[in-house]
C-alpha cells in the first residue's frame, strides 16, 4: 500500500506543481505551484489508496 500511495503522491504532486504553468506562471517556486503540488500529492494518495482496495 504504501508504494502505491507514494507513487500517487509522487505523480499526482509533479503534476499539480506543474499546472500553474500552464495558466502563465512561470516561476515553478511560486505559492501556487507549492500549492498545487500539496494539493496534487494529497489526491495522488487518496487515488494510490483507493487502487490498492480495488487490488484486495
Amino acid at each position: 500500500m504504501k508504494q502505491l500511495a507514494l507513487l500517487g503522491a509522487i505523480l499526482f504532486g509533479a503534476i499539480g506543481s506543474y499546472v500553474p504553468a500552464l495558466f502563465g506562471d512561470t516561476n515553478l517556486l511560486s505559492g501556487w505551484s507549492i500549492l498545487g503540488g500539496m494539493v496534487g500529492g494529497l489526491f495522488g494518495i487518496w487515488v494510490g489508496v483507493k487502487l490498492y482496495r480495488m487490488m484486495n
